[in-house]
């Protein structure tokens, strides 16, 4: 949290907007996606934020992304106190603390300074910022404007449609995205070798794994809720993608290349723009792009990264989330070709 002279005053905005319950935006993944593991931290935390996480139950919320913030807030430093006032390994203000703390841990007080009591005060406050960001229309990352909100407060993320130019919450919000990986332990990451843009784009694809597909949703800034029309987006006679914050399966590639390769933005237009670096099968690579078209020479309706093995990552459809999966789950006589971005 912001630990600099405006701190107080901002987190009193903050403790007034995020009591708010949840507005009824689906943003979780489909149920028994499961969590990546977490490494990297000390053991005392380990349960905790497992458990914070998982209470969660949004994917976006990874043991990770918690314990990089930890590091982040207090360097795992129980005892840690700011200037402004914030204590403990997840740097509460008193008045904050009073709406998330509890006694998780069962010692007969609810303390900011004991660990299970602070990280799942911690999971919970940035599960509820989640839920705001993913509801707000903000075209950003969810997690980038949930940390913002957790620096600044939410009023400050929504003023500004987006991370608010204080130099600091900028550089929270970019030095916990960019520690995640440190965090991430054996998992996606650790899953997909090699060097270069492509590999690079694989990684980052990764990141979004668990996310729900929103026919018409993502962006180069992050998912984003979709819409319905004639193509897609419906579900049992319900427009799904309006109010799903994810995914669609050109939107993904597009996110994961971006900016090393700006690539369009339908699967079709990502073929055409690519189509003149054709990859034979026996010589695929980590993030070469996988095409599929409708009847083998139709319209190119669907895109995947390859992983290797067989295996790819892709955002498959609506009702679905962003996986990994055989490349086989495709049809074989729809399959268009790969190529190299």
């Amino acid at each position: 949290m912001k630990k600099g002279p405006v701190c107080c005053a901002v987190l009193l905005v903050l403790l007034g907007v995020v009591v708010a319950a949840f507005v009824p935006v689906v943003t979780a993944g489909a149920a028994g996606t499961g969590r990546t593991p977490v490494t990297g931290l000390p053991e005392e935390y380990r349960p905790w934020v497992l458990r914070a996480a998982e209470d969660c139950q949004d994917p976006a919320l990874t043991p990770a992304l918690l314990a990089a913030q930890l590091f982040e807030e207090s360097g795992f430093r129980a005892d840690a106190r700011s200037p402004a006032g914030a204590e403990g390994p997840a740097q509460f203000m008193p008045g904050t603390w009073a709406t998330w703390g509890r006694d998780d841990d069962r010692s007969g007080t609810a303390s900011p300074f004991e660990i299970g009591d602070a990280v799942m005060a911690q999971g919970r406050l940035m599960c509820s910022l989640l839920g705001q960001a993913a509801a707000s229309g903000i075209a950003d990352d969810p997690r980038r404007l949930a940390l913002a909100a957790y620096n600044a407060g939410w009023a400050a993320v929504e003023a500004n449609r987006g991370v608010p130019p204080y130099a600091e919450t900028r550089r929270y919000v970019a030095d916990i995205m960019g520690s995640v990986a440190r965090f991430q332990g054996t998992g996606p990451f650790s899953e997909i070798t090699g060097h270069g843009a492509g590999a690079d784009a694989a990684r980052r694809a990764a990141t979004q794994l668990g996310v729900p597909y929103s026919y018409g949703g993502g962006s180069p800034a992050g998912p984003s809720r979709g819409y319905c029309d004639g193509d897609g987006g419906y579900r049992d006679g319900q427009c799904l993608a309006g109010v799903t914050v994810g995914w669609d399966c050109s939107a993904l590639v597009q996110y994961a290349y971006w900016p090393a390769r700006r690539l369009p933005r339908t699967a079709a237009e990502q073929y055409s723009a690519t189509a003149d670096r054709p990859v034979a099968r026996a010589e695929l690579r980590v993030g070469d792009l996988l095409f599929w078209r409708h009847g083998g020479n139709g319209h190119v309706y669907h895109v995947a990264l390859y992983l290797g093995d067989g295996l790819m990552i892709s955002a498959p459809k609506t009702g679905d989330v962003v996986k990994k999966a055989p490349v086989t789950d495709m049809p074989a006589s729809d399959f268009a070709g790969a190529t190299r971005p």
